[in-house]
């Protein structure tokens, strides 16, 4: 029964949603399947892209090994950085990522890190090859919060809504679990089970409409670099209250904010005015050419 998620209110009731798959007796984490089937189609995505802007779609699979990796090690440092009261006492701990301990937002910092200095040494526009790979990082989010279902995490509050999803106790961190889903606990053939926020759906499928706008909007755009720009707002709209909902935040430091929430807020407000004030003197630069022709 612990394999079991419930979708009660949709009657959805899949009573065995595995974590792994075994290959010549090694197991194989569905969780990793599902991040790397992300990244193969995120980087094809990023190829084509590069060919209807007339850019060597060849550089991006440079791009996207570089940007991986430097995400990866981001991703840790950030998730460290703000739980290290779990890992202070046993250093070693760090290194074992087997366990879980990956933040979106570390990873995005530390892959914008390596692809400004990739375009520094390469004399390539930064904010080109961001736009370019817009899409991309925003489908292996969509991609990727699926593996956060099969290891049943980042999941939010008690909620009895439509979405609702049930997980038996025992599949679930403990200490994820709150009072007042203690207090809703739902037992079905004995085994007791949490009723929750789907948050890793929420986001999914907020990030399926960021795709199909930033699709739209890359036609449009004005300057090099709004493409990112708005996929940074649309992104951090939605985290803002979808992070307000989970039961796995990361806090930040004496102040008991969650810090992605506080970052995802930050990000709409410079997206947004970074926008703003890029059309702006976009516009005013088109006029100056329009009065000298």
């Amino acid at each position: 029964m612990d394999m079991q998620i419930n979708f009660p209110h949709l009657g959805i009731y899949l009573d065995h949603v595995g974590k792994s798959i075994s290959v010549f007796g090694f197991p194989i984490a569905y969780y990793g399947i599902v991040i790397v089937t992300g990244m193969m189609i995120a980087i094809w995505m990023a190829t084509c892209e590069a060919k209807r802007t007339g850019q060597n779609p060849d550089q991006y699979i440079d791009i996207a090994m570089i940007g991986i990796a430097a995400g990866i090690v981001g991703a840790r440092i950030y998730y460290v950085v703000f739980a290290w009261d779990h890992y202070k006492n046993d250093l070693l701990s760090i290194f074992n990522i087997r366990q879980g301990g990956l933040a979106i937002y570390g990873g995005i910092i530390g892959a914008c890190i390596a692809v400004l200095i990739y375009s520094r040494i390469t004399k390539k526009s930064f904010w080109l090859i961001m736009d370019t790979a817009s899409m991309s990082i925003v489908f292996g989010q969509i991609m990727g919060r699926w593996g956060n279902f099969f290891n049943r995490e980042a999941f939010g509050g008690y909620t009895d809504n439509l979405l609702a999803m049930q997980l038996p106790v025992s599949a679930v961190r403990v200490n994820e679990i709150t009072k007042e889903m203690w207090e809703h606990l739902v037992t079905i053939d004995g085994v007791d089970f949490i009723q929750v926020h789907p948050t890793f759906l929420y986001e999914s499928l907020w990030n399926v409409g960021v795709l199909l706008f930033l699709l739209w909007f890359r036609k449009r755009k004005k300057f090099e670099g709004e493409v990112f720009l708005a996929y940074l707002a649309g992104y951090g709209l939605g985290r803002v209250w979808i992070e307000g909902l989970r039961t796995d935040q990361l806090l930040l430091p004496g102040v008991g904010i969650p810090v992605s929430q506080l970052l995802s807020a930050l990000l709409v407000v410079i997206g947004i005015t970074a926008i703003i004030l890029g059309r702006r003197r976009s516009a005013k630069k088109h006029m100056i050419k329009e009065e000298q022709v």
